[in-house]
C-alpha cells in the first residue's frame, strides 16, 4: 500500500479556509510549575540567525521559535494558521492569504503585508539558500495591509504545505541593519542578520555565542498563548559524546540531542531520565559529483569516473546497507532504495527495493568501466549532524575498499562540512547527506536534490545530477492536481533516479533524545524541536 498524506486530499481542493483562532498545540499542558530555564545540549550548533542562509533542519527548527511563517505545523504535523489566519485559492494560480491583525514584531512595530512581500523577495534573492522552497511563486502582491496574493507560475496543489519554512522577516529591521539581502554562510560577506534575530515568534534572542551557547527567552508580546513554563531556553553545544551524556546524567542538562546509540541503555536505566524515540522522515544518502569533467580529489585525471553508471552501480552493490543498519545503527534505521521514505507523500514500498550486495558483480562493473584496479577519491562527511554519521562513512570506506576504491575520508563539523559542499562552492566529489522534505511530499526531494540546477531548482543537488526527462517529470508533478495521477508520476521519477543511481540512498534513521522524566517535550518525525511545547515539572 502507498503511504498517503492525510492532508493531500484537503489541499487538492480549490479553496482552503481556516478559522481565525489558531489552535493551541495538542497535548501542551498549562504552566502549573514554577517557570525556569530549560537547558539542552546538541552535538552541533545552529549555523546562523538568518533563516534564509541554509536549508538545514537544526537551523530552521531553532529559528522557527523566533521567526514565524504564514502557516505552521502543530504537535501532530498538521497545518494550522500562524501569521496568516486564513487562505484560499482564488484562481488556479493565485492564493490569497489574510494576515493576522495586531501582531507585533519583537521591537514593538506592527507586522503588515509589506513584511511578507519583502520576505518573499529576500528569500528569492540570488544569495538566499531558501529559494527552492518558494521558487514556484511568480509574483507577490499586497492587496492591503493585511492581505497578500501569491501568484504561482502554474497550479500548485501543495502551496500551503510549502509555506511552513518561509519565515517572515521585518522589512524595516533588515533595512535599518544593512541586511536586505542574505549572505552565504562561510563566504566572504557578512551582515547583522547572521548574528542577530528579531521576529514575531514565541521566543526572542537574548545572547549568541557561536559554537558554544545560544539563549532565548519568552516574547511577552507574542500574539498566541505560550503554554510552556520555560521562560528561558539555553542551547549548549557539546561536541564530545561522552561529555554530552555526562551533562545529562549529572543533571546539568535537561535534554540532549542526539543520544549516542551506545549510551541508550545507560540513560534508560538511570533514575530520573528517559529516552524518546521516533522514526524520522529524513533519508540519509550518498551523493557523487557527476557534473565536473574531472573530480577534484581523485587520482584519475582527464575524466570523471562517476559519470559512468557502471561505477555508480558498482558503488551501490559494494555498500552493504543492511550491515550498516544492523551494526553501525544498531537496528535503529530503515534501509531504503528511495530518496523518500514512509510518512512522505508519494512513498511506495513496492519500488523501495534495494539490490542485494554483490561485491563480485561490483568488481566486474568496475573492470568494464575501465577501473579494474579501482581509484582514489575524497569523501566528505559530517561528524556532528546525523546519527553515527562519521561511523557510517568509515563503514562505507571499508566496504568500497573491497572493490579497490581508496577513500580519503574528510569527517568534520557540520559548520565546515555544509560550507564546503553546499552552494555556492559544491566543493566535493563524494559525500554523505541527509534530507527531510519540509512539505512531507516527494516533490520537495525531487525538485531540491535531484532536479537540474538552474538557480532555483536543484539548489541542494550537490553532485550536479542532470536528467532532462526527470526535470519534465518534476514539472508535471508540481502542477498535477489529481492525487492518483500525481503519485504515478512520483513513482516514475522514483524508479528513474533509483535505476540511474543518481544517488545511493542508505536509510531513514530513528530520532533519539535523552530527557529528564519530569520534562515534557514533543518529538516529531521531522526532528523539529518546538520550544512552546516544553513543560518542566510534574503536570
Amino acid at each position: 500500500m502507498r503511504a498517503r498524506n492525510p492532508l493531500f486530499a484537503v489541499l487538492m481542493a480549490s479553496t482552503m479556509t481556516l478559522g481565525l483562532g489558531a489552535g493551541l498545540a495538542v497535548g501542551a499542558a498549562p504552566a502549573t510549575a514554577q517557570a525556569a530555564t530549560f537547558k539542552w545540549a546538541s552535538d552541533g550548533d545552529v549555523g546562523a540567525m538568518d533563516p534564509y542562509t541554509r536549508q538545514e533542519t537544526v537551523q530552521l527548527a531553532f529559528l522557527l521559535n523566533i521567526y514565524e511563517p504564514l502557516v505552521r505545523r502543530d504537535a501532530h504535523l498538521k497545518l494550522e494558521p500562524a501569521l496568516a489566519v486564513s487562505w484560499k485559492q482564488i484562481s488556479p494560480t493565485v492564493w490569497r492569504f489574510h494576515l493576522r491583525p495586531n501582531v507585533k514584531w519583537q521591537d514593538g512595530s506592527p507586522f503588515t503585508a509589506d513584511d511578507v512581500v519583502f520576505s518573499l523577495h529576500r528569500t528569492l534573492a540570488k544569495t538566499s539558500s531558501m529559494r527552492a522552497s518558494m521558487s514556484m511563486v511568480k509574483d507577490v502582491r499586497k492587496v492591503n495591509d493585511l492581505t497578500v496574493d501569491f501568484e504561482t507560475f502554474a497550479p500548485d496543489p501543495i502551496f500551503p504545505q510549502e509555506q511552513t519554512n518561509f519565515m517572515i522577516m521585518s522589512k524595516a529591521w533588515c533595512e535599518a541593519h544593512g541586511s536586505v539581502d542574505p549572505v552565504f554562510i562561510g563566504g566572504t560577506a557578512d551582515n547583522y542578520a547572521v548574528h542577530n534575530a528579531m521576529g514575531t515568534g514565541p521566543y526572542r534572542l537574548v545572547s549568541r555565542e557561536p559554537d558554544r551557547k545560544t539563549v532565548v527567552e519568552k516574547n511577552p508580546t507574542w500574539w498566541d498563548k505560550n503554554t510552556s513554563n520555560a521562560d528561558r531556553v539555553e542551547l549548549d553545544v557539546i561536541h564530545n559524546d561522552a561529555t554530552r551524556v555526562a551533562a545529562l546524567l549529572s543533571g546539568e542538562e535537561d535534554m540532549i540531542y542526539s543520544v549516542p546509540l551506545q549510551d541508550m541503555k545507560r540513560i534508560a536505566a538511570t533514575p530520573g531520565l528517559k529516552l524518546i524515540e521516533s522514526p524520522e522522515l529524513r533519508t540519509i544518502y550518498l551523493g557523487m559529483d557527476v557534473s565536473r569533467p574531472q573530480l577534484l580529489s581523485s587520482n584519475i585525471k582527464g575524466k570523471n569516473p562517476f559519470q559512468d553508471i557502471r561505477v555508480r552501480k558498482a558503488f551501490e552493490l559494494a555498500i552493504d546497507e543492511n550491515a550498516i543498519a544492523a551494526r553501525v545503527m544498531q537496528g535503529l534505521a530503515h534501509p531504503t532504495a528511495l530518496m523518500w521514505g514512509p510518512g512522505v507523500n508519494g512513498y511506495d514500498p513496492k519500488i523501495d527495493v534495494r539490490p542485494k550486495t554483490n561485491v563480485a558483480e561490483a568488481k566486474k562493473l568496475m573492470a568494464e568501466a575501465g577501473y579494474p584496479k579501482g581509484f582514489e577519491v575524497g569523501m566528505d562527511c559530517p561528524n556532528d549532524r546525523y546519527v553515527n554519521d562519521a561511523q557510517i562513512c568509515t563503514a562505507v570506506a571499508s566496504m568500497l575498499a573491497r572493490i579497490n576504491v581508496k577513500i580519503d575520508l574528510n569527517a568534520q563539523t557540520k559548520a565546515k562540512f555544509f560550507a564546503k559542499i553546499l552552494a555556492p562552492k559544491y566543493d566535493t566529489d563524494f559525500y554523505l547527506l541527509g534530507w527531510t522534505p519540509s512539505t512531507y511530499d516527494a516533490h520537495n526531494v525531487l525538485y531540491t536534490l535531484l532536479g537540474t540546477r538552474n538557480g532555483k531548482r536543484g539548489e541542494v543537488n550537490v553532485g550536479g545530477y542532470s536528467n532532462p526527462k526527470l526535470d519534465d517529470l518534476i514539472t508535471k508533478i508540481s502542477e498535477d492536481t489529481n492525487e492518483a495521477d500525481r503519485n504515478k508520476l512520483i513513482d516514475e521519477a522514483g524508479i528513474m533516479v533509483r535505476d540511474d543511481v543518481a544517488t545511493i540512498p542508505l536509510h531513514q534513521q530513528v530520532i533519539v533524545w535523552g530527557v529528564k522524566k519530569d520534562v515534557s517535550v514533543v518529538q516529531t518525525g521531522d526532528n523539529d524541536f518546538t520550544y512552546r511545547f516544553i513543560h518542566m515539572g510534574a503536570k
